[in-house]
């Protein structure tokens, strides 16, 4: 029998302009960019220069710790730029598109055991878009997991509708999971009710793939809130936690021989005149993406990403290799407020029922970019707990992070948590801490500590 996981703490923020269930599909022209900082914890080494010409799936750079381990271009054309900051770190490389999308097709893909399978995913440049738990960083050949977690559904604020987003591609996301399970066993996390739930039953017949039902308010849908519940990480434990658009990358690529970065992408925020859905390749201007779809005269915040979870960018950024939104709402810095917190408010949204707005029931909200607050000292009052459902002291883990208590870190959960893990209790905290930034320098100084 499947088991069902009911989750009774949580946050579910209404934003006003989610996306309908429309799709543009984006041309494979202009400039793409490919950033090595999307992949968290690699250290690029490049294996192109400006100027050479490249096909999809042909390499720009490798994990310089796991040479094995490539990242390749989305699109066919020509390396135009390779950028570089502080201490030449390659910020990013630019690939003007042809137009063609000419592809390395290899009609010879062994992937019939674990270490081919591995193997194939390094090659291929998909191994890279998979986590790593714990550290929350990008998966490598060499430390291999004991589980592999996928989960089919996601709650944050203007989430990229899973279920629309992978309609087409479900024989390829079939054909990923059975690849994945020979890696390691899949946990199929499905939401209970979705149109996801009774295509992911029929893969409970597979002895490799265990699926279970969870139901309850953001964050439900996080990977590592599900993780939690259902098998703990512990130290030395080495989990993958698999996106589902990566899954139909990966049958994509089993299935046709090369591969293809293509993914819908949520347009959305308030900002949006048309909130839709835009079918593009990794890598895609963000600009081409917004053009005539935003309204230029007010001040906005364009964030690659979910609006918790995202980078804030600009008009000039490319779309992420893990973001299924583009999400615009406006930036507040030039809102003048009469008496400030004083009014009531009943356009505004309040965790804590501070505003006149809870009187008016379920509504959509227009949010924007400001803090509202100031920082101040940590308020120890349970303000975490309420909106995050795990296992874990999170306020204790977060001042042990703070104060660089590695033995408290571990003994507080920190193996289990990833930043956006926090990025609820983050928008609730009321001492305005960059919750998901600490938990991020907690887990790097944590990994640094045990190499």
């Amino acid at each position: 029998m499947t088991q069902v996981i009911k989750l009774k703490k949580g946050l579910d923020i209404n934003l006003l302009g989610r996306a309908e269930m429309t799709t543009v599909e984006m041309a494979p022209c202009g400039v793409f960019g490919f950033v090595p900082d999307d992949f968290v914890g690699m250290k690029p080494k490049m294996m192109v220069k400006e100027g050479d010409k490249v096909k999809v799936g042909d390499v720009l750079f490798v994990n310089k710790q796991y040479e094995d381990v490539k990242f390749v271009s989305s699109v066919s054309g020509t390396v135009t730029a390779i950028e570089r900051g502080d201490r030449r770190k390659v910020l990013c490389v630019k690939v003007e598109s042809d137009g063609q999308m000419d592809c390395l097709v290899d009609n010879d893909l062994k992937a019939n055991s674990r270490e081919e399978v591995v193997a194939l995913l390094a090659d291929k440049g998909l191994l890279g878009y998979i986590n790593q738990m714990p550290y929350a960083i990008s998966a490598n050949n060499v430390d291999l997991p004991q589980a592999v977690f996928i989960s089919t559904f996601r709650d944050m604020p203007l989430s990229a509708d899973v279920d629309y987003c992978i309609a087409d591609d479900l024989m390829a996301f079939k054909t990923g999971v059975e690849t994945l399970a020979k890696v390691a066993h899949v946990y199929l996390n499905v939401k209970k009710g979705s149109k996801m739930d009774c295509d992911a039953l029929k893969q409970a017949g597979n002895d490799d793939v265990t699926v279970t039902l969870f139901e309850g308010k953001c964050p439900a849908g996080n990977v590592n809130v599900q993780i939690n519940h259902i098998k703990p990480i512990n130290k030395g434990d080495i989990v993958w936690t698999v996106e589902p658009e990566v899954v139909v990358f990966i049958g994509r690529l089993i299935n046709n021989g090369h591969v293809d970065f293509t993914k819908k992408v949520a347009v959305c925020g308030s900002e949006v005149k048309t909130p839709i859905y835009n079918k593009v390749l990794v890598g895609q201007n963000i600009g081409d993406i917004l053009e005539g779809n935003i309204d230029d005269s007010s001040h906005k915040r364009i964030i690659n990403g979910n609006v918790l979870t995202g980078k804030k960018t600009s008009s000039d950024g490319f779309v992420g290799a893990h973001a299924y939104e583009v999400t615009v709402i406006p930036e507040g810095d030039d809102n003048d407020e009469m008496l400030g917190w004083i009014m009531p408010r009943v356009s505004q949204f309040s965790t804590s029922r501070s505003y006149m707005s809870w009187l008016f029931g379920k509504k959509d909200y227009k949010l924007d970019a400001r803090i509202k607050g100031g920082k101040r000292h940590m308020i120890m009052s349970g303000e975490y707990d309420k909106v995050l459902p795990m296992d874990i002291m999170s306020e204790y883990l977060i001042k042990a992070i703070i104060t660089c208590d590695i033995d408290k870190m571990e003994q507080l959960g920190i193996y289990e948590v990833a930043p956006e893990d926090f990025a609820l209790a983050e928008f609730a905290d009321s001492s305005k801490l960059e919750l998901q930034r600490i938990v991020r320098e907690g887990l790097d100084m944590l990994r640094k500590e045990n190499e």
